[in-house]
This record gives C-alpha cells, sequence and structure tokens, in this order.
C-alpha cells in the first residue's frame, strides 16, 4: 500500500512538471477580458467575441408598423414618419449569453422610451431581445454576408423580441467561470470570472511594485464544484536572474479554493540585480480541461536587497527573549507573595513584592501619608485600635492637664 502512494504522487509530481514544461515552451496566453462588453460564452465557457460588430446596422421593414432597426451592442428602436421610439439600449453590464431555448446566443435591451409604458416591470420603460443565430436564420435566409434580422414579434407595446442571424467568429479559449483573483478575499483585480483584468495581461508600468514592497497577498476563490480542477501556480520571471521569488501558502500548493474559503498566495521577492526596466513575473495557474489562468506583474528593482532571514531572526529571538522575561516575572511574583504571606505573616496589597516600594513613591509623588496610612488601617486593624487608643489617652491627659490649672 506504501509503495503504491509513493508511486502515485511521483506520477502526480512528474506530472505537475510535464505541465509545467509544456506552458513554458508552448507560451500560452493569458484569456483577457475583452475591450467591450459586446462577448459572451457559450455552453461550453468558450468566449465568443463580437467586439468588429458593435454599432452594424440591421433594418427591418414592415408594411402596417413602423420599421424596425437594431445598431448591435447599441440600442433597438422603431423608426416612422412621426420620428424613434428607443426600446432599450445595450448596458454596460453584460446583458449578453448563450441562449437557453431559441437561438445560439440572446441579448438584452433595456431602459427604452417611457412614454406608455411607466408601469412595466421594474419601470425600465420599452425593452427587447435579440436572439442570435450563428450563420443564417431558422429558415435558411441571410446565409452569408453581414446578416440580418429574420423576424420580429411585438410582445406588448412596450417589449419586442427579434431574430436575428449572423456571421459568429471561431469560439476563444474556454474560460473557468467564477474563478477570481484580487488583493483582497472579496476582491477581483487581477482576474474576474476566469478572465485576466486590463493591466495585468502583460506587464505595465502602471501597475507594477515598488523596491520597498517585497511580499504582496492574492486571495484566490472558485466555485466549489468546480475547485478541484485548480492546480499549483507556476511561475516564469524574465530577465530570469536578478529577481528571486518564491510563492507560498494554500493557494502556492494547489489547494482547492472556494468562495466562503479563499485559498492564498504569498509572492515574496527579492531584488538581487538593479534593473532599468521592470521585471516581469508571470504566474499560471493550470485548470483541468479549462485553459489556464494567467497574468502578469510588473517588479522595479531600483537597489539591490538582501534576504529576509536576518530580520526573520531577529523577530523570533525577541519574541523568545520576551517570553521568557514574562515567564520568569511571573514566578517572581508568585514565589514572592507566597514568601511573604507566609514567612512574613504579610496580607493582601502588603504581600505582593515590590508593593512597599510602590506606595513610597506614590507618598513621594502625592506630597501626603494619608494613603499608606489609610491603607495600613484597612489592612491591620490592630494597629487602628492602638492609635485610637493612644489617642484617648492623650486627650484624658489633656483633659487631667486642664483641669488641675
Amino acid at each position: 500500500m506504501g509503495r503504491k502512494r509513493a508511486c502515485i504522487g511521483a506520477l502526480h509530481g512528474l506530472l505537475v512538471v510535464v505541465v509545467a514544461v509544456v506552458f513554458i515552451m508552448v507560451g500560452v496566453g493569458a484569456v483577457v477580458v475583452p475591450n467591450s462588453t459586446c462577448y459572451a460564452l457559450d455552453d461550453s465557457g468558450h468566449i465568443h467575441d463580437f467586439s468588429n460588430l458593435i454599432g452594424q446596422l440591421f433594418e427591418y421593414e414592415r408594411n402596417k408598423e413602423p420599421d424596425l432597426a437594431v445598431r448591435f451592442c447599441k440600442d433597438v428602436e422603431s423608426r416612422s414618419q412621426q420620428g424613434y421610439v428607443s426600446f432599450g439600449r445595450f448596458d454596460k453590464f453584460n446583458q449578453f449569453f448563450a441562449s437557453s431555448g431559441r437561438g445560439n446566443f440572446t441579448q438584452g435591451y433595456y431602459e427604452g422610451d417611457l412614454k406608455d409604458c411607466e408601469s412595466s416591470f421594474d419601470k425600465l420603460g420599452r425593452t427587447s431581445q435579440i436572439n442570435i443565430f450563428c450563420g443564417s436564420c431558422p429558415d435558411g435566409k441571410c446565409a452569408g454576408g453581414l446578416g440580418c434580422i429574420c423576424s420580429v414579434a411585438n410582445e406588448s407595446t412596450c417589449r419586442v423580441t427579434l431574430d436575428l442571424a449572423i456571421p459568429c467568429a471561431e469560439p476563444g479559449p474556454r474560460v473557468f467561470e467564477g474563478f477570481t483573483v484580487g488583493f483582497h478575499p472579496r476582491s477581483w483585480e487581477i482576474v474576474y470570472n476566469g478572465m485576466t483584468q486590463a493591466g495585468y495581461e502583460k506587464p505595465s508600468d502602471e501597475f507594477s511594485f515598488s523596491t520597498e514592497q517585497r511580499d504582496v497577498i492574492l486571495y484566490l476563490t472558485a466555485i466549489s464544484a468546480f475547485s478541484d480542477l485548480v492546480q499549483a501556480p507556476i511561475i516564469k520571471i524574465s530577465p530570469d536572474k536578478g529577481l528571486d521569488v518564491k510563492l507560498s501558502g494554500s493557494g502556492a500548493k494547489g489547494n482547492p479554493p472556494t468562495t466562503l474559503s479563499p485559498t492564498v498566495i504569498l509572492v515574496h521577492w527579492t531584488c538581487k540585480k538593479v534593473l532599468d526596466t521592470p521585471y516581469s513575473v508571470e504566474i499560471t495557474i493550470p485548470v483541468k480541461n479549462y485553459d489556464p489562468i494567467q497574468f502578469t506583474f510588473a517588479k522595479m528593482c531600483v537597489q539591490t536587497q538582501e534576504g529576509g532571514g536576518e530580520a526573520t531572526r531577529g523577530w523570533a529571538i525577541f519574541g523568545i527573549l520576551s517570553c521568557i522575561l514574562i515567564i520568569a516575572s511571573t514566578l517572581f511574583c508568585c514565589g514572592g507573595f507566597i514568601y511573604r504571606s507566609r514567612i512574613q505573616h504579610l496580607h493582601g496589597l502588603d504581600a505582593i513584592p515590590g508593593m512597599a516600594l510602590l506606595s513610597a513613591c506614590l507618598e513621594t509623588a502625592s506630597g501626603s501619608t494619608y494613603t499608606r496610612t489609610q491603607m495600613d488601617d484597612t489592612i491591620n486593624p490592630f494597629m487602628t485600635v492602638e492609635r485610637q487608643g493612644a489617642t484617648t489617652q492623650a486627650r484624658r491627659t489633656s483633659g487631667g492637664t486642664y483641669g488641675s490649672i
């Protein structure tokens, strides 16, 4: 059984090394978010970018009703001699997704004209939905070219549905949806929904790290049902000499991240050689059956740095000495209290070592002995009785003296 586990572990390590070598040699690119919101992911997770069709005009003529015009990823409107009526705009938030029914993709256009539609759902005014067919219409029309509107259906005076046929480009990389990387457990500045954000797809001076910043903490999250697909990260440094980079943490070991329990990658880098241009640190996170997650950091090195071992060792020594001092002080106080209470028969605060010195300091600072006298009376009531007896005797003596006179 032990030999079997050892063989499995060796094969797993060999597989990781082979995957790393393949990634470095082939140079797999990052799944970068498109420059526009005019894109969608199909049912298998492959990205389709329609940025080249933004603003493309499609018109549909109708005999008894106003004509309909679509500016792709812009807006939908009806046109007649009385004027134009807006049936929604393509919002900056992505309303472009794989279709679950008719067509290959579905687009939503919202916040059109409100006239006679003030009580529409969520007060979004006139809205429209476009069912996109890749290639041609269901009846075979619009094959080739830039495409056309196949059909139009008015669900009401405030909503219209269109079938649109357009040429679809070849599907892009397969995106690992739901995966994020950020500088905070609930942020995603670097990777959002499996796509590398702008500024981290290649080295950039605007997103570079200074020489003084020696550590960067990254938080990884993923959908729990697919978190086991995430593997250990691989780093590539350019130039390969002059910057030492080490990865640590649960994410560096390939532990599965989830939304509720993010994994952590601690990036520790040390400048060994000064360079005028920033170093490029490329981090690739392989994902089984998906294109890898890849992002790049730019690290400045305007001066050399020593390893952090001396500083760590100094803090460790300081911590050990502090613990020894605390334990020794505790034992001294406990031993002194037991000795003064058992041997010297002192009680209360007087049995605490150093209390007499502290009381003297307080009396000197306050300039009065009232506190000490009151404390002694409280601790030793017999002293109070003696003091009261002496006072009474003095009064009697004084009385007698004055009586004789």
